[in-house]
């Protein structure tokens, strides 16, 4: 049975090969959003076949859709898409992965200079043959050349956890340019929409004297190669790999090139579809009347507005989204400012509910665990150290679970302003039991149960042992579900849907795990449970002082799944969630 990452790459073939070949654009766009929907969606769309009309039932999905979903699910190829791969060489569809060659690039070295795949790319570079291809010439071929050197070196993407830092620190290093007048400078691109991995970043800025501020940033210590140099703008690359643009816009445009530079790419398409349809026409450089010629900015038409993004949303006559709701995943459902979810702030956290200490695999003594949460204005802490099958992680027998307790309860005595639980992150077994009998569970104020070992599991086992672990009666919170690690493990793949309403059924939370290497719910799943009405938990399984610094990245793919502070229970008042956390005794 294929996975979602499977069908959806059938998609997203079709659509690059479609791209080059130059077909309908509005088909090409149609696969590559099936690709993207198909990707995202929370729960297997192979266990659906062959019921076309359960597959059609899913937002964004239609008759052909649905069809190629099955025919791939039931034969492991779909027709329409062999057909297309068969039209072009099959080694030019790796080629539009290289930063500089799109479908149109592609299409062309092809074409005239029989690029068929990356070795004879490289080896048409060596040999200068490139280089008297019309559009071409040398400094796009040696930005190609430098291109595939870095994919080479660096073909993953970067880790929200590593990118937002260096953004953060790229600014305030920018904002100290001596006679730059700078006045402003904002991240962009995937990294304002809390995507869990980054491309590259981009910076724009507000700058009286741009020259000083490029000069500036092409000369940092960190930065490796200068892509690109211009008045305007300047590409770079810094010691980790990382591409990073600078933008400097002026003040009075700063909003449309913000809105336009964040995307998602889908957003902003949809943004321009319905400024078309009120005779306008939207892109970086503002909103304008649409008098059916290109580059208003250049004709001297001024915008209707640019300033900032809110009205330029005003403006189109739809609400206004935070950067994390801009995907086109139903988002321009909501007619009214007041339907938008006021999604949840890293403000509306007040306890945090899985953490270590030195008892297991910690490295904080279980008081100064509770100081630390106490310190972030935290009402609640919960010591959750780790259960005996976790070896690796010095996980407590029963015994010294017992000994703990009482230790976790006696520094609750002490340690005044924060109410300390006593609880454990408890093992699922590849059966679904848990690692403690019920007997000792029901001792603890909370219980984690997680999955840690046998991660390669099917589809159905893996639903079977997370549905049985929620059943549980003492259970309060199932952590990181799938056990992924971004970029690295794929973890564990169960039917979300049905782990989201036995959630609810049995009153549990599913967590959203801050680590930024896990981010477990991912933000797909944590939008199927926010619509299901599930309990959502944002934690940071913290077991130093700087892991509660992590929260942020899970407050962030929660708010991109659409959670609201009500249906988190982190941000529930004291009293309120310890109700609920005793409802389960």
């Amino acid at each position: 049975m294929p996975s979602n990452a499977e069908i959806s790459r059938v998609f997203a073939e079709m659509a690059a090969v479609m791209e080059i070949t130059g077909a309908n654009v509005f088909k090409i766009n149609a696969y590559r959003n099936a690709a993207r929907l198909i990707a995202d969606h929370a729960s297997s769309l192979a266990e659906l076949v062959p019921d076309k009309k359960a597959l059609m039932a899913i937002e964004g999905i239609g008759d052909g859709i649905a069809s190629k979903i099955i025919e791939f699910t039931l034969t492991g190829k779909v027709k329409d898409h062999a057909a297309l791969v068969a039209t072009i060489p099959a080694g030019l569809i790796e080629i539009t992965n290289i930063s500089g060659v799109g479908p149109k690039t592609a299409k062309l070295l092809w074409e005239k200079a029989g690029v068929t795949n990356l070795e004879s790319l490289k080896a048409k570079i060596a040999s200068g043959e490139l280089e008297n291809i019309p559009r071409m010439g040398a400094k796009t071929v040696e930005n190609i050349k430098k291109s595939i050197e870095f994919l080479s070196q660096s073909s993953e993407r970067t880790n929200i956890g590593d990118a937002m830092p260096l953004a953060e620190n790229l600014i305030e290093l920018l904002m100290q340019t001596r006679g730059a007048g700078v006045k402003r400078i904002e991240y962009a691109g995937s990294l304002r929409r809390g995507c869990e991995t980054i491309g590259d970043i981009d910076l724009l800025a507000i700058a009286s004297k741009p020259e000083k501020l490029m000069d500036a940033f092409a000369t940092m210590p960190m930065v490796t190669q200068v892509l690109v140099r211009g008045g305007n703008k300047c590409s770079v690359r810094i010691a980790r790999g990382i591409q990073v643009d600078l933008r400097t816009i002026d003040e009075d445009r700063f909003g449309a090139s913000l809105l336009y530079f964040t995307g998602s790419k889908a957003h902003n398409i949809a943004l321009r579809e319905k400024a078309q349809k009120m005779k306008l026409t939207l892109n970086e450089y503002g909103l304008f009347p649409d008098d059916g010629e290109p580059a208003p900015q250049n004709r001297g038409i001024k915008p209707i507005v640019a300033t900032t993004e809110q009205e330029i949303y005003k403006a189109l006559k739809v609400p206004y989204f935070r950067p994390e709701m801009r995907e086109d995943r139903g988002e321009f459902a909501f007619k009214t400012q007041a339907e938008v979810p006021n999604l949840i702030e890293l403000k509306d956290i007040k306890a945090e509910l899985h953490a270590h200490t030195k008892a297991s695999d910690g490295l904080m003594t279980i008081e100064e665990l509770a100081e630390e949460a106490k310190s972030r204005g935290f009402h609640t802490i919960a010591v959750t150290d780790h259960s005996r099958s976790s070896v690796q992680a010095n996980g407590l027998s029963p015994e010294r679970l017992r000994e703990h307790t009482m230790a976790v309860r006696d520094a609750a005595k002490k340690v005044k302003g924060i109410s300390i639980l006593t609880g454990s992150e408890v093992d699922i077994l590849i059966d679904g039991r848990l690692d403690y009998d019920d007997d000792l569970l029901k001792e603890l104020d909370i219980v984690i149960a997680s999955p840690h070992a046998s991660l390669k599991q099917t589809p159905e086992e893996a639903t079977k042992r997370l549905l049985k672990a929620i059943a549980n009666p003492y259970v309060h919170i199932i952590g990181h579900p799938t056990g992924r690690m971004v970029g690295r493990r794929e973890g564990l793949s169960p039917d979300m849907n049905k782990i989201i309403a036995a959630a609810v059924k049995h009153n549990v939370a599913l967590e959203v795990n801050s680590n930024h290497n896990r981010l477990d719910l991912r933000d797909a799943h944590v939008r199927a449970a926010v619509d299901a009405g599930c309990l959502i938990a944002i934690n940071t399984d913290a077991h130093t002082h700087d892991d509660f610094d992590e929260l942020r990245y899970g407050v962030l793919t929660a708010r991109r799944g659409w959670l609201t502070a009500e249906q988190c229970i982190n941000a529930w008042p004291r009293v309120k969630l310890h109700k609920w956390l005793k409802s389960k005794r």
